[in-house]
């Protein structure tokens, strides 16, 4: 039964969902599923500063307001921050949300969801910090779910349903000029991702260089490597590869992604871009369980190794098995699985519908 009486439908809602790259890309359906239902209500984001770029421009967006967690942070000993922070506060107050949905889970952003005093505020029951709190509805979610599934239970408590499952991420032909200008028109390429926020998550570099080879000598696919900083620092170390670290914007990232024969990736915000894109994927999984953070409705693109240890959720390890185990031969033999596959969707004019 949805919690929103029909006669009366939300005209303005607030999706808090300030980060992560990839827990963005999760709550994307989301936002399908509200604009679906009602299409006449104004939607609005809050996002984190970094991620803003991503949205901007959507099509199914009223607004996209930007978020500085790190600004804010010093409302409580800096004056100017203070000030910053009550007229960000005073802002949410007179845009009048009708429904506020904190898809984040943490006191701030439950926070954020109170004092935005909407009469409707959603989150999920066992939000961290005790966010919970500050909901006026609370949607149960087991903690082993899926992120995305945890989302789709937010919307379907709305009267939203749970299908269909699309992941609408606005590109600039702008945007894909930059990536021709880059790579030409006519010359198939694969895009290495080796950059992740946790060093555990990172398989080994000279795996990654290992694949520009025999992805160039059985598919003549040129080797694009992509990301923030933290795949910069490793790119010089992948020989014969086309570096472009730190030389997209986001909506270039995904119009990058969009264009690539073949995705290989740690679990990172961009492997999730590459898999709402529904391009071919190998991801490589160790500290972290594929199961609730893995590439949703990718399940067959996922390599990891059978050890006791996996996973961990740790940020440090002094040996990180889970990862140097896994050889590129096997990442390569997933490659090409997901590489035919997506050959035989071109054969037979049949595309996979995300849901």
């Amino acid at each position: 039964m949805s919690l929103i009486d029909p006669a009366t439908p939300p005209r303005r809602i607030l999706l808090i969902k300030p980060s992560a790259l990839g827990d963005i890309v999760h709550a994307l359906p989301v936002l399908n599923l509200l604009k679906r239902r009602w299409p006449d209500a104004e939607i609005s984001w809050l996002i984190g500063s970094s991620f803003a770029g991503l949205l901007d421009g959507h099509p199914q967006l009223h607004e996209v307001i930007r978020f500085d967690r790190h600004r804010f942070a010093q409302a409580w000993w800096n004056p100017r921050a203070m000030v910053q922070m009550l007229r960000f506060i005073i802002g949410l107050r007179r845009r009048q949300f009708d429904l506020v949905i904190d898809l984040q889970g943490l006191l701030r952003s439950g926070l954020t969801a109170k004092l935005a005093r909407s009469p409707i505020r959603m989150g999920f029951s066992n939000a961290r910090e005790m966010a919970w709190m500050f909901y006026t509805h609370r949607v149960p979610a087991a903690a082993d779910q899926h992120a995305l599934d945890r989302n789709l239970q937010v919307a379907e408590a709305l009267g939203c349903g749970r299908s269909p499952v699309e992941f609408v991420l606005p590109v600039d032909e702008a945007d894909r000029e930059f990536v021709h200008e880059m790579l030409p028109a006519d010359q198939p390429y694969a895009v290495l991702l080796p950059g992740t926020n946790w060093l555990t998550k990172r398989w080994p570099v000279e795996y990654f260089a290992a694949l520009v080879g025999p992805l160039k000598q059985r598919y003549n696919f040129t080797s694009v490597v992509a990301g923030g900083s933290d795949a910069a620092e490793l790119a010089p170390r992948i020989n014969g590869a086309l570096d472009l670290t730190s030389r997209t914007n986001l909506k270039q990232l995904v119009a990058l992604l969009a264009g690539a024969e073949l995705v290989i990736a740690n679990d990172s915000g961009p492997m999730h871009i590459a898999a709402a894109l529904g391009r071919p994927l190998v991801t490589m999984f160790g500290p972290t369980n594929p199961m609730r953070t893995g590439p949703w409705g990718h399940d067959d693109s996922v390599v990891n190794v059978d050890i006791q240890c996996s996973p961990c959720y740790s940020r440090k390890c002094s040996h990180i098995s889970c990862m140097k185990w896994l050889g590129p031969e096997a990442v390569l033999r997933i490659a090409h699985e997901q590489i035919e596959k997506n050959r035989a969707f071109r054969r037979t004019g049949f595309q996979p519908v995300l849901a």
